[in-house]
């Protein structure tokens, strides 16, 4: 057989059967896989199976109440999008070092260039 000057069909099939190989080896891959994640799967004892799961809290959260642990009140956003604010209180808090729930922010506003001057 000439591999340079080859057929149609003789390439046809080389193609396919290249293509077939390929499939397969993909299918045995994932096979394997598979395999591989049930055998590293975490074994549930028979105690974690009987066992009921955890509830969830079932009172409501009420905005008026009383605020949650790290809180510090109500923020005033002035010509600020809610994105940029979260992003501010984000870098304030990296470049102090402290987290977020420590620090106070009272109010946010945008400085316009024209304010500068």
């Amino acid at each position: 057989m000439d591999l340079v000057n080859i057929s149609i069909p003789n390439a046809a099939l080389t193609a396919l059967l290249g293509y077939l190989v390929v499939f397969l080896g993909l299918v045995l891959l994932m096979i394997v896989v598979m395999i591989q994640g049930k055998l590293m799967a975490p074994k549930k004892t028979a105690e974690e199976a009987a066992a009921p799961p955890p509830a969830e809290e079932a009172a409501p959260v009420k905005r008026d109440g009383p605020k949650a642990k790290g809180t510090a009140g109500e923020l005033k956003l002035y010509d600020t999008d809610p994105k940029d604010a979260a992003m501010i209180m984000a870098i304030v808090a990296d470049a102090t070092g402290k987290p977020l729930n420590e620090l106070r922010f009272l109010s946010i506003r945008e400085i316009k260039e024209e304010e500068k001057k």
